[in-house]
């Protein structure tokens, strides 16, 4: 694909499997925008800037990816997930992880029950709180890896196994993560494997003084604030449909690909930098959720084609929890958002054109 037919892409280049269907995607890309501009304008009832974390989560929803958010606590993490949900009209669950929490807390268990009139008894598989459209996993790393193993399957399959049966969850099916940074003791880090399932890691700091002002002055009277449902499930879904069909120019994949192979300390054009710093890089996933993240982004900005800046723009989220660092980089306290803006900087665009 050329640089002028890539910046030439509009409504009409996205890939249809039916040609009647292409008014109705068409329709569906303009709910999309809207949508995010209703949704948008629901969350800031209740929430106060943020606007960057509001568009990660969003990014992550209409792709049917999940996100782990990391904040000191008091920053509106919960409230987030939930007045979005509330929005949706979706079922939301929340579980507060706790290191006695068991696998069976999360997905479920069979449970013997009594037939009244026959005497029989039977064992039914009592659904878990997994069995939602939006689940807030609540200090995740506070349970054991046992424990935290019971979500990786939904999430990478949105289904459960138990007891030799499988069970499919409904779609929408997204999770949502949150980790206390500044409380250690008593915790269990997440595997990498675990890490990985997570399309974005989303940090959430404080807001700048006028915001903050802003939330304690709001939530220090009364507050009437109602939500509208401005979008459903099926929306939801069809947005994530959409959203595949979206095309990306072979150069900015591949842009993609260079900078996340590029993130592994044994890929033969990885700089010096990584090789001192970084003890394992960013694997196959973190290609994916670039180039899935960057169609979303392009759709949210009026555009209909992925760019380098979308790609840019989505590779701290994507890589932040994927690049593990060494006993180097620590000494050194170089972070993993020092590692990322290198990255960014080393590894040159295609001479595309394409922005």
């Amino acid at each position: 694909m050329t640089t002028k037919t890539a910046e030439a892409m509009d409504l009409t280049t996205l890939q249809i499997n039916e040609p009647a269907q292409g008014s109705e995607d068409i329709d569906v890309v303009v709910r999309l925008k809207e949508g995010r501009e209703k949704l948008l304008d629901e969350l800031k009832k209740v929430i106060v800037g943020q606007d960057e974390v509001i568009e990660e989560v969003l990014i992550a929803l209409f792709t049917g990816g999940h996100c782990l958010i990391t904040g000191v606590p008091g920053l509106a993490k919960t409230l987030l997930i939930k007045t979005i949900a509330d929005v949706l009209q979706l079922k939301f669950k929340r579980i507060q992880f706790t290191p006695d929490l068991m696998p069976a807390d999360v997905v479920g268990t069979e449970v013997v029950q009594r037939d009244q009139s026959t005497g029989r008894r039977t064992l039914n598989f009592v659904k878990g709180p997994i069995f939602a459209n939006i689940l807030l996993a609540d200090e995740i790393n506070r349970t054991p890896p046992k424990t935290q193993a019971a979500l990786l399957e939904a999430m990478e399959e949105q289904q459960v196994t138990t007891a030799g049966m499988t069970y499919q969850l409904d779609r929408p099916f997204f999770v949502l993560a949150t980790q206390n940074p500044i409380e250690l003791e008593g915790t269990y880090p997440l595997p990498e494997a675990q890490l990985d399932r997570f399309m974005f890691k989303i940090l959430i700091d404080y807001l700048p003084e006028e915001q903050e002002i802003k939330v304690v002055d709001t939530t220090t009277r009364v507050i009437d604030s109602a939500l509208e449902n401005v979008l459903t499930g099926q929306d939801i879904i069809d947005f994530q449909r959409i959203v595949r069909q979206v095309p990306a120019a072979e150069a900015v994949t591949r842009y993609a690909v260079r900078l996340v192979g590029t993130s592994r300390p044994g890929n033969v054009n990885a700089p010096d930098f990584i090789k001192e710093w970084v003890s394992w890089g960013a694997g196959l996933r973190a290609s994916q959720n670039l180039l899935l993240g960057g169609k979303v982004r392009a759709l949210l900005h009026g555009r209909y084609n992925v760019s380098y800046g979308d790609i840019r723009a989505l590779a701290y989220p994507v890589l932040r929890h994927r690049i593990l660092l060494n006993f180097h980089a620590e000494a050194e306290r170089v972070t993993t958002t020092q590692v990322i803006d290198r990255l960014l900087e080393t590894v040159p665009e295609p001479a595309s054109g394409i922005r």
